[in-house]
């Protein structure tokens, strides 16, 4: 049975249309739409090696530092987590691809503002804006992915998003540095440009899907079709997106952690904290590599081997005696993280119907951005309680391994009530 989409295109805006004309979606498509991942990787990973000529350049603003910290770095994450739902429901009401290039473009436009801006309070503005555009993105990028796949397609498909974002943060710390010691401080917003590319691309090969094409196959992965609307159930959603909150809080704390773990275990020159992060970071595409040979196995099995790896690797990184050791351990955490993201978003998605799949995806993506923006609230309370960055993997290690417990026991429960998740 294929795991293909096939969708009738209606006339659409943005890049021309047919009428009736059945259309197979394929790699072209699938590519086209993991591409809008990078866009909100690069809200704020572009900027971080430029933070100290932006402190040097804004520094007779009264509480600069808190503005460049709390507001330029974290208003995008801010505006995707209220957003994403709002995104979700204008998704599903106005049309996956009319959001999503209105959203890209959006981005290119604010994302580039701050070249010609020397006001900070106006520059946080454009950051909020940001990330608005990003929530459109994300939701409705990963709505028409679930639209145009099924099945074990899907889940690669998706499993490709966690990859694609990891590598992208890898590349985009070196452009945003190269960028940055060329021209200044303003040159790594010049790089939110290449979102017009992807609009581009998106026009020539995305297409607004119908809901009349949607009698999908069965789905590879739970032997059943997608629930029809009335009875789908948004408290399962709800607690999904729970376990989402958790996971993701975990998932932002090794690479935004590393450098002051690495520092204090006596690796101090900023090139060789970035190299050591970076391969750290490649965890997460070879968990989500994993993740494609495990993606029929039960959701509570998946969850105590993915937490599990996430707890081996905290407490191994709390316990660290040298940077390689550290690095081997978070590239330990950075795989158990690559395989849950794929695992949860397509447990998220499963059994959306295509009326209600944009809002479900909003959810899920505001609930995934909401954990990178409490991330460093939650390793500054940890670290002040437990007494140390150290102490707060230790404690993250421990969580995550009762999390693991949490879902062998769940596995015991829903298989003796013969209730699925």
């Amino acid at each position: 049975m294929s795991n293909h989409l096939t969708s009738v295109e209606p006339v659409s805006s943005f890049g021309g249309s047919t009428t009736g004309v059945q259309r197979m979606p394929g790699s072209a498509q699938g590519i086209a739409l993991l591409l809008p991942v990078t866009l909100a990787v690069m809200g704020i990973i572009v900027l971080v090696p430029v933070l100290p000529q932006m402190m040097e350049h804004f520094s007779s603003v009264p509480n600069h530092e808190y503005l460049l910290l709390g507001g330029v770095l974290t208003m995008p994450a801010l505006g995707l987590t209220l957003f994403s739902p709002l995104m979700g429901w204008a998704v599903d009401r106005l049309g996956r691809k009319r959001v999503l290039i209105a959203a890209m473009v959006a981005y290119a436009a604010l994302g580039a503002a701050p070249i010609f801006i020397d006001n900070l309070f106006a520059i946080i503005g454009t950051r909020v804006g940001v990330g608005v555009c990003e929530a459109g993105i994300m939701a409705a990028s990963t709505t028409l992915l679930c639209d145009y796949f099924t099945g074990d397609e899907r889940e690669r498909w998706l499993g490709a998003q966690t990859a694609v974002a990891s590598l992208a943060s890898i590349v985009l710390v070196f452009v945003g540095g190269a960028l940055g010691s060329v021209y200044g401080w303003r040159g790594p917003f010049g790089i939110y440009l290449i979102s017009l590319i992807f609009v581009a691309v998106a026009i020539r090969f995305v297409w607004e899907p119908s809901r009349c094409a949607l009698a999908h196959p069965v789905d590879s992965n739970v032997g059943r079709a997608p629930l029809e609307r009335s009875h789908f159930s948004w408290v399962r959603l709800t607690g999904i997106c729970l376990i989402t909150l958790f996971a993701s809080v975990m998932f932002y704390m090794t690479p935004t952690q590393s450098g002051m773990a690495l520092a204090s275990l006596g690796a101090t020159d900023p090139l060789r904290i970035g190299i050591l992060t970076a391969f750290a970071i490649l965890g997460v595409p070879v968990g989500t590599v994993i993740f494609r040979f495990m993606n029929r196995w039960e959701v509570t099995t998946l969850l105590f081997l993915e937490f599990a790896l996430m707890g081996a690797g905290f407490i191994l990184m709390g316990k660290a005696i040298s940077p390689a050791s550290f690095v081997s351990a978070a590239a330990l955490n950075q795989i158990g993280c690559g395989m849950i993201l794929p695992t949860l978003v397509t447990w998220a998605t499963r059994d959306l119907a295509f009326e209600i799949r944009g809002r479900g995806t909003g959810l899920w993506t505001g609930s995934f951005f909401l954990g990178q923006f409490l991330c460093g609230l939650v390793v500054s309370a940890l670290v002040s309680i437990a007494g140390g960055l150290s102490a707060a993997f230790l404690s993250v290690g421990i969580l995550a391994l009762s999390a693991a417990a949490i879902a062998v026991v769940c596995r015991f429960v829903f298989r003796r009530s013969a209730k699925p998740l």
